[in-house]
C-alpha cells in the first residue's frame, strides 16, 4: 500500500491518528490498478458459489412461474443491483476511500463505527460458515483420492473434514496476507475458470440428455411450482430474493471501487457482471437442472449431488477444485475484505487491513469449526440474518447523504479530523439525526425477519428498509442540507 501522505491532498497537521491509517486513507488515481474485468470478477465469484448455483437453479422450480418469467425476474434483479452499486461505488471511485470512511460523512467520524461493526459481525460469521462449505469441496477431493478415513468424528467433523477445513483456512490467510493485489489475481483466475467448468458441465449434460433435454426444459417451464399467491407476487419475490442475495456487497461496494481507475470502468464491470452475468449463469443452471431431470429422474439443484450421482473420479476432481475456487472467491469478496476494513476503522492506529483480516480469520475459525455441531443447531443464522436486515437502512442513508445532502462533495481532511468544529463531527462524533433515521427504518426491516405476518416481505424487505432509511434521513437532515448548500461554491 502506498503512503497516502505523499500522494494525496491530505494535510498531515489535520489528521487524527485515531481515525487514520494508510489502509483507510484515500488511494490516488495514479496508484489504482483495477478495471472493468476486476469488477466483473467480483460479481462472477459472488454468484458462482455453491449457494449461488443452488439458488439460481431452485428459483426455476419453486415459484410456480413460467421459466421465462423467472429469467426476466432474475435479470431485473441484476439491473436493480447494478444501479444500487453504481450509486454506492461512485464516491469511492472519486475519492479512493473504503466504506467505513465513506459513512463517516453521514454517521459522524465516531458514529461510523456502529454500522461498520454491524457489517463486520455479519461478515465474520459468514466468513467462517463459507470457509466450512469451501472445505467440503476439499473433503470431496481428498475422499475421492484417498478414501473417507475411519469414520470417527470430533464436533461433528470427520478427520478428513478437519484436515480440509484447516487447509482452506490457511489457504485464505495466505492469499490475503499478500495484500489486495493477490486477492485481485485470485478473483481474476477463479471467475473465468468456474465459468469454463460450468459451461463444460452444461455441454456434457446436454449431450448425455440428447433429444430429451428440451422437453425437460419445457417441464421446468410449465409453472408447476408450489408457491401460493399471484404471479406478480411470485415475480416480485424472485426479484427480492436475488437482490437480497447481493445485499452483503451492495452497502460496502466502495471497498472495491476505491481501487478502480474510473467510474466508466466501474459501470462497465457492473453491467457485464450483474444483469448479463446473472442471466447467462442462470441459463447454465437451467440447462444443467433440466439435464439432471432427464439423467436421474429428478431435478437436482446442488452441484455436489450432481457430481455424486455421476460417480466419475475425473469429474469429482475438477468439480471439487471448481467449487473450492468459487466458494473461496465469494468468501474473500463478501466476507473478508469488508470486516478487515471495518475492524481497521475501529482502532486505525492499532489495527491495519492485514491485522483486521487476521482477527476476522481467527474468530471465523471457531464459527466454521462449530458450524455442524453447535451453531447450525441453535438458530444463530437467524440472528445474523436479522443483523443483515438491520443494516439495510444504512444504504439509503449513505446514498441520500452523498447525493442530496452533501451534493457529491466531501472534504477528505474532515473525514480524518476529530475537531469539534469539523464538518463530520456533529455531536461528539455522532450524527443523532442519522441514528434516528436508522432506528426508525430498522424497526421495519427487522420486522420482516421476526414477525411471521410480515414474512412475505423478508425477500424485498431489504429494499424497503433501505428506502425508508434514505427517506427518514432526508427529512431529518433538511436544515443541515440548507446549511451545507450555503457554504459550498
Amino acid at each position: 500500500m502506498v503512503n497516502p501522505m505523499k500522494d494525496s491532498d491530505l494535510d498531515i497537521q489535520s489528521i487524527d491518528t485515531t481515525l487514520y491509517n494508510e489502509d483507510l486513507a484515500p488511494i490516488p488515481h495514479s496508484k489504482r490498478s483495477w478495471g472493468w474485468f476486476e469488477i466483473f470478477n467480483v460479481w462472477s465469484n459472488d454468484i458462482q458459489s455453491l449457494f449461488g448455483y443452488t439458488l439460481a437453479a431452485s428459483l426455476f422450480l419453486t415459484y410456480g412461474l413460467n421459466g421465462w418469467a423467472v429469467m426476466a425476474a432474475i435479470i431485473l434483479a441484476g439491473v436493480i443491483v447494478m444501479y444500487l452499486v453504481n450509486l454506492t461505488g461512485k464516491p469511492s471511485v472519486k475519492y479512493g476511500i473504503p466504506f467505513p470512511v465513506m459513512i463517516r460523512a453521514s454517521m459522524g467520524v465516531r458514529g461510523a463505527n456502529f454500522p461498520a461493526m454491524l457489517r463486520a459481525i455479519i461478515g465474520i460469521f459468514w466468513y467462517g460458515v463459507q470457509t466450512y462449505f469451501a472445505s467440503t469441496a476439499v473433503a470431496l477431493l481428498i475422499t475421492a483420492l484417498f478414501g473417507a478415513g475411519d469414520g470417527s468424528t470430533f464436533l461433528g467433523l470427520s478427520g478428513v473434514a478437519w484436515v480440509s477445513f484447516v487447509i482452506v483456512w490457511v489457504f485464505q490467510i495466505a492469499i490475503f496476507w499478500q495484500g489486495i493485489d493477490r486477492i485481485k489475481h485470485f478473483l481474476n483466475w477463479a471467475g473465468p475458470l468456474v465459468y469454463l467448468v460450468m459451461v463444460a458441465l452444461m455441454i456434457v449434460v446436454w449431450v448425455q440428455a440428447g433429444d430429451e433435454l428440451l422437453p425437460a426444459v419445457a417441464t421446468i417451464f410449465s409453472a408447476s411450482g408450489e408457491h401460493s399467491g399471484s404471479s406478480i407476487a411470485a415475480f416480485l419475490a424472485i426479484v427480492g430474493t436475488m437482490v437480497a442475495y447481493f445485499a452483503a456487497v451492495v452497502i460496502n461496494f466502495g471497498d472495491f471501487t476505491r481501487f478502480v481507475r474510473s467510474e466508466r470502468e466501474m459501470k462497465l464491470g457492473n453491467l457485464l457482471g450483474l444483469p448479463l452475468n446473472v442471466a447467462f449463469f442462470s441459463f447454465i443452471a437451467l440447462i444443467i437442472t433440466a439435464g439432471t431431470l432427464v439423467l436421474f429422474g429428478e431435478a437436482l439443484t446442488n452441484p455436489a449431488d450432481i457430481v455424486e450421482r455421476v460417480d466419475s473420479l475425473p469429474l469429482t476432481i475438477v468439480a471439487a477444485l471448481t467449487f473450492f475456487a468459487a466458494t473461496v472467491g465469494i468468501n474473500l469478496v463478501a466476507n473478508f475484505i469488508p470486516p478487515a476494513y471495518d475492524l481497521a476503522n475501529l482502532f486505525p492506529s492499532k489495527i491495519s487491513f492485514k491485522m483486521g483480516g487476521l482477527i476476522t480469520a481467527i474468530i471465523a475459525f471457531f464459527v466454521g469449526a462449530l458450524w455442524v455441531s453447535v451453531i447450525s443447531q441453535i438458530g444463530v443464522p437467524g440472528f445474523v440474518n436479522a443483523l443483515g436486515a438491520i443494516v439495510a437502512p444504512f444504504y439509503g442513508i449513505i446514498v441520500v447523504d452523498y447525493y442530496l445532502v452533501k451534493r457529491q462533495h466531501l472534504d477528505m481532511e474532515q473525514l480524518f479530523s476529530s475537531d469539534p468544529a469539523g464538518a463530520y463531527h456533529y455531536v461528539k462524533g455522532w450524527n443523532s439525526k442519522a441514528l434516528a433515521a436508522f432506528g426508525m427504518a430498522a424497526l421495519f426491516s427487522i420486522s420482516t425477519v421476526l414477525i411471521p405476518t410480515l414474512s412475505d416481505l423478508n425477500g424485498y424487505g431489504w429494499l424497503i428498509g433501505a428506502g425508508l432509511g434514505g427517506l427518514f434521513y432526508h427529512f431529518l437532515m433538511r436544515s443541515h442540507k440548507v446549511a451545507i448548500a450555503s457554504t459550498q461554491p
